[in-house]
């Protein structure tokens, strides 16, 4: 199949929009299932997991192809919960197009946003479906303006509907000037009824006015108050959707089966194929400041991106890959630059959800899953061996709540951490670290449903029934003066002796992670070892100094120091930088990061008083109010996370059940001093009672 007729698209949209729904009415009419799969009845194809099928949410992304039209389209189903971002952000990085879903009774919802500008991180094309037009309360139009309002989309209305809540009966398509309506499984074409044409009228010279901005011959008709043909608009509504431009919007209500066919007809005409997305550009290996370019051609040198790991039960780990350009063939040698690694090609698999199909060779554009991987993870480029190169990797926010985790007994030590190890690099927002002092596994991730979710499946899938501690904030360290250290690290104890010298200084490197400098001249330390001072810099700041939680944002420069011809070596210079840097820590005024959460609360205006006043309470802060819906209003503002522990019981109370909130990770800022202190007393406390 030519390139052209590809479509790698997402589906990605706030909880409760629609997405698995609308997924299995996309498998339905392709073809691809027999029957259709229900959320709420736990037999969804995309949700094959035990605890999505339990839960009615879906947590992995999961792959299938199906076909429409001689177009074939991989579909990527994705999460809404926000602690299931991750999951978002390495589709998004891997897809050439997304369909954005949004409720018409809710609109626009915080992941709405969130999903919003991940697509915008990794500049994905995308189109809009306006779903469940048939609920009470669904208002087209009012989410079109939200749409332009909050998320700055440029939306255009390609869809009119005919009716809205129960008389809800189809759309018209102002491009095509067609009317469908949605009998059980079949699409009608109707004459468009006389009370909808003047809709239909002034949304098509909408489209126009639009796309004029974009094209001079639909600007000289348009001015001169003149139609467009439907196959001129058509061509450059495609191209101005690819270019991210305008934002065309569609409606239906997928639980009906109404308006879906009209989606997989606005997928294949105005979604980019591979080759309308064009070339990747990747750094160079060995000099970052030069590029180079891979077009989707199975001529050019073979280049991928790993986005995922999954560890089946029955074929061991699958490394999910998206292919940009050259040819995959099983059994060959591809190079992986990220690790500098090489790795052989044991088998291909094309996934359908659950189900796989081997296959011997893939090209561009194609999403397939490797079986025989060693080294790679998620994020790494595959490259060719002989022209490597490194691709955009993906973002992975931080992990923000934490919880001890305990095996039953001694025996399943090994166990626990066997699982816990598979279960991290699936998952790269999922981090487990062991606290020497205290003698405990620690695990960490995105919020309490997430690691909920990872003790289910270390239960049902590992088999190991864990004992797990109250959920905690997962704090960081960094430090907001400078300070020099010089620290000589000499240990003779008969043979040969150990022997490094340092004097470096570390510096606050406000919200650019850790950067680590080498001003060492004359030799004074041979290159050779200077990347032992590195990593014995990093192993410190992954343990933490001051409480145990990873340290971040400090410049690590070193300045100068000796060395022994007989005496050093690579574990001495380890050792000798890791004592220098804690020491120097330590005297830099060190302080204590914690999460701050972006909130958005939804409540009836009787409670808007209260809902404040309980958020102030907890050390947050409101920044904005807007109309929700009638008689409600949306909050959005800021909290540190260790203040929101137990929150959704409180909301229940103080407005009776009759608002929600979401929130999400927005950023690490410093602890109070007097909380600070709290913290450190009660970790130091807690350290005593395991000695």
């Amino acid at each position: 199949m030519p390139l052209q007729k590809l479509r790698n698209i997402g589906i990605a949209a706030h909880i409760d929009a629609g997405k698995t729904t609308t997924t299995e009415r996309l498998l339905f009419f392709t073809g691809v299932t027999r029957k259709l799969g229900e959320v709420h009845d736990g037999a969804a194809t995309m949700d094959f997991m035990k605890q999505e099928q339990e839960r009615g949410i879906t947590i992995a992304s999961a792959a299938i192809s199906c076909r429409w039209n001689d177009y074939a389209i991989n579909i990527i189903d994705t999460p809404g919960h926000v602690d299931f971002t991750v999951e978002v952000e390495r589709s998004l990085r891997v897809i050439d197009g997304m369909v954005a879903l949004f409720c018409a009774v809710s609109g626009v919802e915080p992941q709405s946003e969130t999903v919003w500008n991940q697509a915008d991180r990794y500049r994905v094309p995308r189109i809009a479906f306006v779903n469940k037009m048939d609920r009470i309360g669904a208002d087209f139009s009012e989410v079109i303006g939200q749409m332009d309002k909050y998320l700055d989309a440029n939306p255009v209305a390609f869809h009119v509907p005919m009716g809205a809540e129960d008389t809800f009966t189809g759309s018209i398509d102002v491009i095509e000037n067609k009317a469908y309506i949605f009998e059980g499984y079949e699409k009608k074409e109707i004459a468009i009824p006389d009370e909808f044409k003047d809709k239909v009228l002034e949304a098509r010279q909408n489209v126009i006015e639009k796309l004029a901005d974009y094209d001079e011959e639909i600007m000289e008709l348009f001015l001169d108050g003149k139609d467009v043909d439907n196959e001129k608009l058509k061509k450059v509504a495609r191209e101005a959707t690819i270019k991210m431009m305008i934002t065309p919007v569609f409606c239906g209500s997928s639980y009906k089966n109404k308006g879906v066919h009209l989606l997989l007809d606005a997928i294949v005409d105005y979604l980019p194929s591979p080759t309308d997305v064009g070339a990747v550009v990747g750094t160079d290996v060995d000099a970052p400041e030069k590029t180079h370019t891979r077009h989707p051609s199975k001529k050019d040198p073979f280049a991928a991106l790993a986005f995922k790991l999954i560890h089946d039960p029955y074929v061991g780990q699958q490394t999910f890959i998206r292919i940009y350009s050259g040819e995959l063939k099983t059994g060959m040698q591809v190079y992986n630059s990220t690790k500098d690694k090489e790795e052989r090609i044991g088998r291909i698999l094309r996934i359908h959800a659950n189900e796989r199909e081997e296959v011997d060779t893939a090209g561009p554009g194609d999403i397939v899953a490797l079986i025989g991987m060693k080294y790679t993870k998620t994020g790494d480029t595959l490259c060719d061996p002989s022209q490597p190169l490194h691709l955009e990797n993906i973002f992975i926010p931080p992990s923000v709540i934490e919880l001890k985790v305990t095996p039953p007994t001694k025996k399943e030590d090994e166990k626990l951490g066997a699982a816990l190890r598979k279960l991290s690099m699936e998952d790269p927002s999922f981090n487990v670290r062991y606290d020497e002092e205290t003698n405990e596994t620690i695990i960490s991730g995105m919020g309490e449903l997430h690691l909920e979710i990872i003790i289910d499946r270390l239960k049902h899938e590992f088999g190991v029934e864990a004992q797990v501690g109250e959920p905690s904030v997962a704090f960081r360290e960094t430090i907001t003066t400078e300070h020099e250290v010089n620290y000589k690290h000499a240990k003779q104890s008969g043979g040969k002796g150990q022997y490094a010298h340092v004097v470096m200084r570390i510096e606050p490197n406000d919200g650019k992670g850790f950067e680590f400098i080498d001003h060492i001249k004359g030799g004074a330390i041979p290159a050779e070892y200077i990347p032992s001072v590195q990593k014995g810099i990093e192993s410190v700041m992954t343990e933490g100094v001051i409480a145990g939680f990873p340290v971040v944002d400090v410049k690590a420069v070193l300045i100068d120091g000796t060395y022994h011809d007989v005496d050093s070596s690579d574990m001495a210079f380890r050792i000798c930088a890791a004592v220098a840097f804690k020491q120097a820590f330590l005297k830099s005024n060190p302080i204590l990061l914690e999460p701050v959460m972006k909130l958005e609360v939804n409540t009836p205006d009787d409670y808007i008083g209260d809902v404040i006043g309980d958020i102030n309470r907890r050390r947050g802060k409101i920044e904005s109010m807007r109309r929700y819906r009638k008689g409600a209003q949306k909050l959005n503002g800021f909290v540190p996370l260790m203040e929101m522990f137990g929150y959704a019981t409180q909301l229940r109370n103080i407005t009776s059940g009759r608002a929600n909130y979401s929130m999400e990770f927005h950023k690490y800022t410093p602890l109070p001093k007097d909380v600070q202190e709290k913290v450190l007393k009660k970790i130091e406390d807690k350290k005593k009672e395991n000695k």
